[in-house]
């Protein structure tokens, strides 16, 4: 889990850098951030803190030791890789670079992004405040799917980080991207869970037998 959450924050960190769009909610803590004039780890801790009282209040069988490597890890993380980025040259690599190696990188981080998010789900060490969020809505809820409410709970967190960045002077990363985000990058995660969970998740000795 400890490894997936840091390279979460690792491959955050440069699709802010290729500027198409991250997940709704590192858009959010993006425009926060550039609003409080914070860096991303303070503010992550910030908006999750909040998040977090109202996991704590209707979900605490959501917390765990997952929830709070989330919540203090990314941030600073994606703090720290910028960085290292803007030191070995990397974040002026990709602001200089042409068209076609940008969406590599794009491409290739994104891909990683996901399968590292389905490790750290399927680690089933508490979720992140912003993901328990909407679990605990669709149990209250039932006769709205869930993939419905986690694609409107996606794009009202867009939304308040365009509300932020707009209060700050200007919108920070791509809002088309994020969108898109909110759409696809939740049921692409749990596609891509569905076989991880059966490597992170092997069949007692005793199943196996059975079978």
């Amino acid at each position: 889990m400890l490894p997936s959450v840091v390279l979460m924050g690792v491959f955050v960190s440069i699709l802010i850098l290729v500027g198409w769009g991250t997940d709704p909610a590192s858009f959010l803590n993006l425009n926060v951030s550039h609003a409080l004039n914070w860096g991303l780890g303070n503010t992550q801790v910030f908006v999750y803190g909040i998040m977090f009282i109202f996991t704590f209040a209707f979900g605490p069988q959501m917390i765990g030791f997952g929830t709070l490597a989330n919540m203090f890890l990314i941030g600073y993380v994606i703090d720290l890789c910028h960085i290292i980025w803007k030191h070995i040259g990397f974040a002026q690599f990709i602001i200089d670079s042409e068209f076609p190696i940008r969406l590599l990188i794009f491409i290739i981080t994104l891909i990683l992004f996901v399968i590292v998010a389905s490790i750290y789900m399927n680690a089933q060490m508490g979720v992140a405040p912003y993901d328990a969020i909407p679990s605990i809505i669709s149990g209250w809820t039932t006769k709205v799917p869930f993939f419905v409410i986690r694609i409107l709970f996606d794009l009202s967190a867009v939304g308040l980080g365009c509300i932020a960045g707009v209060l700050s002077g200007g919108i920070q990363g791509s809002i088309t991207g994020s969108i898109a985000m909110s759409l696809l990058l939740g049921p692409v995660i749990s596609l891509v869970g569905k076989p991880l969970k059966k490597i992170l998740s092997p069949k007692p000795e005793t199943e196996k037998a059975a079978e």
